[in-house]
């Protein structure tokens, strides 16, 4: 081998090693999530995504979502923290991947359950900024399901359309706790238009969800908190439903009706509201 072709190897051999001593560093660990004790044998995951929820039973543990891909590791060590019963069935309030990201990895050992519209959402690339690999539920309903597990029941249902056209909320009668997805989060509702998501629809919606016999929510993201918490959510969607409705009736533009939102509901520039939601608003109120 000459002297010059030994160079020309070792500095490419060496810019590899840079290469990927750069990438393995930019690395960022996900962030830590934390466990909260909701009620008797029920639990909460927050952080890096939406809300999970744990209950145990004798014969296994029941999850509502799963957050990104990335956090798999830290739900598994999180329920071990509490338990030794394994992960038997998984929930999904609906597709999007901070909430069923983890499916691909949870599939092999656990029973995943979503709505038809959440599956048919996931399998048809619904959402534009899914990370690859986000599998879809093998197990489906369209109106409603329950599971019974360690002489436990949770039920599942499809309560309408909101922040997508396949939201469920999950409810644990025995606990009187009811988890609601995104159908809750944060001040301000993302309606995700192209996974078929609702603002007129929304209020409704979580009427119909106020149904059940329920004190505890548990939300998509954010604190857990209470009936009386759900409920002012519900009035202050129905308040942006009509201040919308109204915008798009006084033929006001799209940047226009972006504007009140960004001064009014702290939509931020770019953000998800002004991708999904803003470029709706004509369609389903005019």
């Amino acid at each position: 081998m000459s002297r010059t072709l030994a160079l020309r190897l070792s500095a490419g051999i060496l810019f590899l090693l840079a290469s990927w001593i750069a990438y393995t560093q930019n690395q960022k660990a996900p962030p830590e999530l934390k466990l909260n004790q909701v009620k008797s044998d029920l639990y909460e995951i927050e952080g890096d995504g939406g809300n999970v929820a744990v209950y145990i039973t004798d014969e296994g543990v029941i999850l509502v979502d799963d957050k990104f891909d990335q956090d798999h590791e830290q739900i598994v060590s999180k329920v071990k923290s509490v338990t030794n019963q394994p992960i038997k069935y998984i929930l999904s309030t609906h597709h999007h991947a901070d909430h069923s990201g983890g499916n691909a990895k949870f599939l092999p050992t656990s029973t995943i359950i979503s709505t038809l519209n959440a599956h048919n959402n996931i399998a048809e690339h619904k959402q534009s900024n899914a990370p690859p690999g986000v599998q879809a539920a093998p197990v489906t309903f369209t109106e409603e399901t329950a599971v019974f597990l360690g002489g436990k029941e949770v039920i599942a249902k499809a309560v309408g359309r909101g922040h997508t056209n396949g939201d469920a909320v999950v409810y644990f009668p025995a606990l009187k706790v009811l988890h609601t997805g995104d159908l809750m989060a944060g001040t301000t509702p993302l309606i995700d238009y192209p996974g078929g998501g609702s603002l007129k629809e929304w209020p409704q919606t979580l009427d119909a969800a106020m149904k059940f016999d329920f004190d505890t929510v548990i939300p998509g993201h954010g604190a857990v908190t209470t009936k009386d918490g759900l409920m002012a959510y519900r009035n202050n969607v129905d308040k942006e439903v009509k201040r919308v409705a109204g915008l798009v009736h006084q033929k006001k533009s799209e940047e226009e009706i972006g504007k009140v939102m960004m001064a009014e509901y702290g939509w931020m520039p770019n953000s998800l509201n002004m991708q999904w939601s803003l470029p709706g608003f004509k369609t389903e109120f005019k």
